[in-house]
């Protein structure tokens, strides 16, 4: 009885610490330089919301490791389904230079469009406003 309770117990405390569901929504490789990727990330609080994570990733002994990551927009100021349906992505530009100007514009709603585009520029790994 004793090993049935403490799976039990395994499990539940487990199901508190689960990871938000993340969707990649773009990626580019720049040469052999970066990664760039842009996942949206759903609230844990609203069901309805979610966040979008850039990350840059250089290649570190032929893997691609994480060298920075910034957050496009504000904290949970997307919409889960538009941002994880079809067009979700207005433009995602990037160029293959040092420092590499990157571009984001992502659809905030059918009805509403696209948002501004925001402009950042990656170098030496960092992500930094454009």
């Amino acid at each position: 009885m004793a090993g049935v309770l403490g799976t039990a117990g395994a499990g539940t405390a487990g199901a508190g610490t689960a990871a938000p569901q993340t969707r990649q929504i773009a990626s580019s490789v720049l040469g052999s330089d970066y990664k760039i990727t842009l996942t949206a990330v759903r609230s844990e609080n609203d069901e309805y919301a979610a966040s979008v994570r850039l990350q840059v990733f250089t290649q570190t002994g032929g893997a691609w490791k994480e060298s920075d990551r910034v957050t496009v927009g504000d904290v949970d100021g997307w919409f889960w389904y538009p941002l994880t349906g079809r067009g979700a992505v207005c433009e995602f530009a990037t160029a293959g230079t040092e420092p590499a100007p990157l571009t984001v514009s992502l659809l905030v709603t059918p009805s509403i469009g696209c948002s501004e585009p925001a402009h950042y520029v990656v170098k030496e790994g960092r992500v930094f406003a454009g």
